[in-house]
């Protein structure tokens, strides 16, 4: 892998996680205890939440030391294997990408769940009743790098078997 791809890659986990961070922080001492605020139209509201549970809540009524079992132990271990599996593909920038992305946003969910219990969540976009979980810049990160690693590895497998379109 060229080194830019590297020094890119490092930036961009570095500033994937520093932004989380820090909308986090504002969003616990900005927003919480406080009413929702729109923005376009509602198209987006800002709104505290503490999720103690996964994607969209789940898991939030599991009995403490199974959901630290699960989101906390089991999380840090998916991320480990994670780190594992962008190592081997290494040399597939766009894969590589998405798992670095995929780590930033899972480390800084991680860090939340050791340090708080819960995640702090702050972002709902939609149009009228049609909206989103709420969510962070870390679920972001997440998604898109689940995404850019499902491409990567579909151009991988296509290129491999001559089938590219």
């Amino acid at each position: 892998m060229r080194t830019s791809v590297r020094v890119f890659t490092i930036l961009l986990m570095l500033s994937t996680i520093g932004c989380d961070r820090v909308t986090k922080h504002l969003a616990t001492t900005r927003l919480a205890g406080s009413a929702p605020h729109s923005y376009l139209s509602g198209v987006v509201r800002l709104e505290y939440a503490e999720n103690p549970g996964a994607f969209l809540s789940l898991g939030e009524n599991l009995p403490d030391w199974a959901r630290i079992g699960i989101l906390t132990i089991g999380a840090a271990l998916g991320l480990v294997a994670v780190a594992v599996a962008a190592f081997k593909f290494r040399r597939a920038a766009m894969p590589f990408i998405g798992a670095m992305l995929f780590l930033a946003g899972g480390v800084s969910n991680l860090v939340d769940r050791i340090a708080r219990g819960s995640v702090v969540d702050f972002v709902n976009v939609g149009v009228g009743s049609l909206r989103s979980g709420i969510f962070n810049v870390a679920d972001v990160a997440l998604m898109a790098g689940v995404a850019l690693m499902a491409l990567g590895w579909e151009r991988q497998h296509n290129g491999a078997n001559g089938n590219q379109t």
